[in-house]
Order: C-alpha cells, then structure tokens, then sequence
C-alpha cells in the first residue's frame, strides 16, 4: 500500500509559479501510476495530471495542459507537479493520487490511494 504526502501549496499571484511535491511512502513506489486532482469550493475533485510508473508518459487536463508539468523521482519516492502561469481560477486544493499499474482514468472514484491536499491560492 502506499501513502502521499503532498506540500509545496501556498499564495501566489496570477501569472506566477508553484511547485507541489507528494512524497509517497510504502514499499515499491514503482508499482503504481500518480495523479493530480484539485478541488475548488464547491466544485467536484476533477483530474489534472497523470503520470505512469516508469514517468514516460503523462496526461493532463486541457485546462492546464501547456502551464503545468508532472513529474516523478522514483529514487525519492517523490512526484512532483510544476505549476506555471497561475491563473485565479486554478486556485483549489490539489490531491496527490495513487494508482495501480495503469492510469485509470480521469474519475476520482477510480484512484484508491490519497493524500490530504495542499492549498493553492491565486490572487488576481
């Protein structure tokens, strides 16, 4: 089993950047698939990024796609998620997710494994 610990949140204005890490730990951090969700008051917890085991391939939501990045560390047990070009609209709570060998797919409900979620906040 694994657990993510996601940090990295915080306040930033438009136009500015964050990093989000999430540490997961639990044996064999390989074995599984991560994901980004993000959840906006009184919004639904929607996908933004996926990344498979070995890091090769990643997917992402349109409304991010070309602003923010995903990544793994494997040797760290770390994923990571690069946010660029902050909107205000992206200001949400951002959940670290773990999977099993394959993506799932964008649901949450789908994704078995979660952290606590970090807060981003973008002013305008």
């Amino acid at each position: 089993q694994v657990q993510p610990v996601e940090s990295g949140g915080g306040l930033v204005q438009a136009g500015g950047s964050l990093r989000l890490s999430c540490a997961a730990s639990g044996r064999t951090f390989t074995s599984y698939v991560m994901g980004w969700f993000r959840q906006a008051p009184g919004k639904e917890r929607e996908f933004v990024a996926a990344i498979t085991r070995s890091g090769a391939s990643l997917f992402y939501a349109d409304s991010v796609k070309g602003r923010f990045t995903a990544s793994r560390d494997n040797a760290k047990n770390t994923v990571y998620l690069q946010l660029n070009s902050l909107k205000p609209e992206d200001t949400a709570v951002y959940y670290c997710a773990a999977a099993g060998t394959v993506v799932p797919g964008t649901s949450a409900e789908k994704w078995p494994y979660w952290g606590q979620g970090t807060q981003v906040t973008v002013s305008s």
